[in-house]
């Protein structure tokens, strides 16, 4: 009897990297594991309800049953290999979501075929179409009851995406025994249906309907992936993730429809990824309990990285300085067959890594100059009046944004003494590093200042420094997270005197100017850089940056340019020390000379609602300060009114409270961080926390 052979999977010859997105309980995290199940990935099949999936690892995940961090699994499906970034769905989380958006090669968008299309899956269209990432959409739960099909394809085209391709049908929604049938291009019917709906994005196409000949299922094939891949149209599956229906012409669609990564395992592609020098980006960062060290999960872009390869990694600190730093990896585990077949401890250019070694790696750090490749990565960034946390768009050179927190708040140590409030101080620290946003920052008496994108965030926070930590922290209540913008130009310098002096040895003369605004903060030189040995430049711009962050006045001030216009020293006593003692009080003078104003977060809105509640939903808004921009009837559906504009932070909370009563519960609210405006005259300056400079002679 001849011997049996186990088929030998087919060579990896292209990555697809894909975030798995959706608003809360639509079921994102059990279609990741449906599609981990039916591809053999994994030989089990976990459940959010018993916290037993694969990528909500975390005890908070798994007892909240919410996605906090950005996990990633793999499968394969042929010969490609599907890399599958599961983020939270949670609002209070975007910023997470945006980070991880930033490495992927295409979306897929998840909707429940019951609650249909909610506020939070418009916020993620929303921001996968500023970012023109390819996106599939996929309506999960068509056995529950409620399930809709033709309305709810017709709200997506409404609501969501203006041009949806129904790719599979649905049989007996809303039953146990719904079924999702895939519709095949070579039949007649869906081919005529489908040229119609690629049609309205395609000149070409068009003509080939109207004056003929139609074009051929090949044809179509083609034009579907393109205008995915390019965005303007979006696919979109029926199924449930539970039983399994319609999860498997998803995964096809995966690696048919949207885009590989640049640089693949075979052929010219991988040889020009490999050629250059490595480029990167660092997305999601874990530390482990009892495991040492922390663990950066990496996105390559082009090159190749090694086990203990030296490597340097850039980011941005606190005002916008740049900041760099170099390590050499110990340990390298790609992810999936990818990296079984590139050879042990080696990461190829479209391949994610977990890379541990890294002592000071941070969410969001840079491996070269610019990271190249993704859709994502090379889309236009955020408006620069809308963000304050720049990276670097890949291959452009220009900045990447992040909206700000707009939240703040203060957290002590329950225990009290020195020791407990330095724990948590480091513990925030050690947070911080899986979100940078967050921004801690000591204050007097032990506390910590942490900014926040909501309740959610603090709750997270908070029962992660308790069970992670062993820190039991009291939270005061959140709120604005003000800043201070320069109104004109200011000067201060403070020199040594020529005889009898006393005090800092160090002169020091600074300009304060406002910039544009979301330019952060930039320290320039009038001086010659010879003037000062390189350690006493240091000691200034260091400095300069640190005061701008801990504020003026107890408030972080940006959009500004600091110029060093004046410097000095007195050999061999002068040190840097004294330059770091001196610049904080000479700075604070020439801000005063300058004057600051204060600055409130605001949010952009979309308010949807019934068409005879404009009169008092608006009125509502305008006592609650703020800005419409924009009111339009909607077209189709229902008739309502579509209102865009502006809101003080500080007064979302109260909109959503009282907007159902006003609306009879049929609103959609959505809004996010949108940069900041003049805070109102008439309102009191925020309680905040001044800097204490150091001691010093000066008046």
């Amino acid at each position: 009897m001849p011997p049996s052979h186990t088929p030998r999977a087919p060579r990896i010859t292209r990555t697809v990297n894909i975030g798995i997105l959706a608003h809360v309980d639509a079921g994102k995290t059990s279609l990741t594991e449906r599609l981990l199940f039916d591809t053999g990935a994994i030989d089990r099949l976990g459940s959010v309800d018993s916290g037993t999936t694969q990528t909500d690892t975390g005890d908070i995940e798994r007892e909240r049953g919410i996605t906090v961090r950005s996990a990633v699994a793999s499968f394969t499906v042929g010969p490609a290999q599907v890399n599958l970034i599961d983020t939270p769905g949670h609002s209070d989380f975007i910023a997470e979501v945006e980070r991880a958006l930033g490495v992927l090669d295409g979306a897929v968008l998840v909707l429940s075929a019951v609650e249909g299309v909610q506020a939070q899956t418009r916020v993620l269209m929303k921001t996968l179409r500023r970012l023109r990432l390819p996106t599939l959409l996929f309506v999960n739960k068509i056995d529950r009851a409620g399930a809709r099909h033709e309305g709810l394809l017709a709200d997506i085209r409404h609501k969501l995406a203006p041009h949806p391709v129904a790719m599979t049908a649905v049989r007996d929604p809303g039953t146990r025994d719904a079924r999702a049938l895939p519709r095949s291009l070579d039949d007649a019917g869906f081919r005529a249906h489908a040229a119609e709906a690629l049609a309205e994005t395609d000149d070409a196409l068009l003509a080939r309907v109207l004056d003929g000949p139609p074009p051929t299922a090949a044809e179509l094939r083609a034009a579907l992936a393109a205008g995915t891949a390019e965005g303007r149209v979006h696919p979109v599956f029926f199924g449930s993730a539970l039983s399994g229906e319609g999860v498997g012409a998803l995964a096809d669609a995966m690696v048919r429809l949207l885009p590989p990564a640049p640089g693949g395992q075979d052929g010219a592609s991988s040889r020009q990824g490999a050629g250059g020098a490595a480029q990167g980006t660092v997305f999601a960062v874990e530390r482990r309990a009892g495991a040492p060290g922390k663990t950066a999960y990496l996105r390559l872009f082009a090159g190749e990285l090694a086990v203990r390869q030296r490597v340097t990694l850039h980011r941005h600190g606190p005002g916008g300085t740049p900041v760099e730093y170099t390590g050499q990896i110990t340990s390298l585990d790609v992810v999936g067959r990818a990296g079984a077949e590139a050879g042990a401890g080696r990461l190829t250019a479209g391949n994610i890594a977990k890379v541990r070694g890294l002592a000071e790696v941070r969410v969001g750090d840079r491996l070269g100059p610019a990271a190249a490749g993704t859709n994502a990565e090379t889309a236009a960034a955020t408006n620069a009046d809308t963000a304050t946390e720049a990276g670097t768009t890949a291959g452009t050179g220009t900045a990447a944004h992040f909206a700000a927190p707009s939240l703040s708040t203060v957290v002590r140590a329950r225990q009290p003494g020195p020791g407990p409030a330095a724990r948590l101080h480091a513990a925030l620290l050690t947070l911080a590093d899986q979100d940078p946003l967050i921004h801690t920052r000591a204050l007097p008496g032990g506390a910590t200042s942490v900014l926040l994108y909501g309740e959610v965030q603090k709750e997270i926070i908070a029962a992660t420094l308790a069970r992670d930590f062993g820190i039991e922290a009291d939270f005061e209540p959140s709120r604005p997270a003000h800043i201070e913008r320069p109104v004109g130009v200011g000067e201060a310098c403070e020199e040594i005197a020529r005889r009898g002096h006393t005090g800092l040895w160090a002169t020091i003369g600074l300009r304060v100017e406002p910039a544009p605004a979301g330019s952060g903060a930039a320290f320039r030189y009038e001086t010659e850089l010879g003037a000062l040995p390189r350690a006493f430049h240091h000691a200034i711009e260091e400095t300069v940056y640190e005061t701008l962050a801990q504020g003026h006045e107890g408030l972080p001030v940006t959009d500004c340019v600091v110029t060093l216009v004046r410097s000095g020293f007195c050999s061999p006593v002068s040190t840097a020390g004294d330059f770091r003692d001196l610049t904080p009080v000479v700075l604070e003078r020439a801000l005063r000379d300058a004057g600051t104003r204060v600055y409130e977060p605001c949010h952009a809105f979309e308010l949807e609602i019934p068409h005879d509640a404009l009169a008092p939903v608006s009125a509502q808004l305008t006592a609650a300060e703020a800005d419409i921009a924009d009111a339009r009837e909607t077209a189709g559906g229902e008739p309502a009114w579509l209102l865009e504009g502006r809101i003080p932070a500080r007064e979302v909370h109260g909109v959503k409270r009282w907007l159902p009563g006003l609306t009879r519960g049929e609103a959609v609210w959505w809004s996010r961080p949108s940069g900041y405006r003049p805070l109102g005259r008439d309102r009191r300056k925020p309680d905040v926390r001044p800097l204490t400079p150091p001691a010093h002679p000066f008046p």
